[in-house]
Formats: C-alpha cells, structure tokens, sequence
C-alpha cells in the first residue's frame, strides 16, 4: 500500500523519548485509515540517539532516517524531511510527544480542503516557565505580523507536501510556517488538539531564544513578506 504522508520528527538529544515514539507510532500505524511512514531528522545528536534511530528503522520498514554532519538547528531538520519527502502529505511532530500522533487523523480530516490544517493547544500541560515564555513568543509574533494564528509554536501539522516544497526557508522558518503558507495565498485551518507533560528528556528552549530570536525572525519575515514574489501561469507550451 503506497504511503499518503510522511511524518517528520526531528531528533536532537532525545535517547530517553525514542523507544516510546516507536512504540507509539506503530500502534497509531495499525488504527490509522492513513498509510503513513516516521521520517527521523538528526541534528547532531550526541547522547546515543542516532544508535537508536538506526536499531528502530532496521527493525520497521515504516521507519526512515536522516543524519546530520552537525547540529543545524530546527529550521534546518524540518527544511530537509521535506526536501526528502516525497509522498502526498508531510506531517509534523515533535520527539517529545507532548502531542500525539493519533490526533494527525483530527487534522487529516480537513486536509483535502486546505493546504495546512495545524494544531493548536488549547490545554496546554507545560510548567508557568513555559507557558509564560510562549506567551511572549507568540504576542510578538502575532504584533508583529499579525497571521491570524492562534499557537504557530504547536508541534502538529500537516501540509500539502507540494505546497512545503514551496516555503521559503530561513533560520527560524519553524516559528512562522502557517504565515509562510498564507504569503503563498494558501488556505490554514487550526483544531484543537490534546497536549501532555513532558515525561522524558530536555526543553531545547529557554526565554531567550523564545523571544529575542522570535523577535529578529518576525523582522525577517516581515520584510520578505513586502518583497514575495508570487505568480500564475496562465498559458505554456512547455511541457
């Protein structure tokens, strides 16, 4: 059966997560009416998590890997699952699974509809720290340009991969995919889906990069946005 989606899960440092996203993820494969595969992203991983990454995909054919020479950063993890995806769907989450892989088929529901239908979490289960650095982040962001989105830091979407291979990528692109959609003219719907504690592993985040680079990077979107080119061709005779 040929796979719809392809579900890219970036991995930094997250050894003590992924025995869990594996047994995870092969339940949700055997309840989902959606033929989907796990895209692991490496980021210079230097805890043993690219070992197990290995040891996981050798023994499921639903499985795959790419590794990283070094530590690139988030933008870049996402930038290459889809640059290698080549199925209909590209989805999204996070190593931690602080949201789950059963709520893709809440978002898979609407996606014939829309170029993105993304998550957002309306319960969120993180510390005060957490929520209060996010809060920043995202009244920044929405000030500054002002998409309408009410959580772009939720790690649960899924995007029409023809439309992802479109994203202009920067470094921190990850914090402004549904905008990034929208500059193509595309249509974004957001649900609501369920959010957990962290039970294993490290926050990679902290106040400062939840808000001074937010900040640099909404300047940066901004003014790409004032300069996008974006067009259709009505008639070729190129074929």
């Amino acid at each position: 059966m040929k796979y719809r989606m392809t579900i890219i899960i970036p991995v930094y440092n997250e050894i003590d997560n992924l025995d869990r996203i594996a047994t995870t993820f092969l339940d949700y494969f055997s309840k989902s009416n959606t033929k989907s595969k796990v895209l692991f992203i490496d980021d210079g991983s230097s805890d043993g998590s690219f070992k197990k990454i290995e040891e996981i995909c050798a023994a499921n054919k639903d499985f795959e890997y790419l590794k990283f020479k070094k530590n690139c950063g988030l933008s870049a993890a996402i930038k290459a699952g889809i640059d290698y995806s080549t199925t209909e769907l590209i989805g999204y989450i996070d190593a931690d699974l602080q949201t789950t892989p059963y709520d893709f088929d809440v978002l898979l529901k609407d996606i014939d509809q829309y170029e993105a239908v993304i998550g957002f979490r309306g319960k969120r289960k993180d510390t005060l720290n957490k929520k209060i650095q996010s809060l920043i982040a995202n009244s920044i962001r929405r000030a500054l340009i002002n998409d309408g989105i009410i959580d772009t830091g939720c790690p649960l979407k899924v995007i029409r991969t023809d439309v992802a291979k479109k994203i202009p990528f920067f470094s921190g692109m990850h914090r402004f995919l549904p905008a990034l959609i929208q500059l193509q003219g595309g249509n974004v719907k957001q649900i609501n889906v369920q959010h957990f504690e962290r039970v294993a592993g490290k926050s990679k985040f902290n106040l400062l990069n939840r808000s001074v680079g937010p900040l640099k990077d909404a300047f940066a979107y901004r003014w790409m946005r004032s300069r996008y080119i974006n067009y259709e061709v009505e008639k070729t005779t190129m074929h």
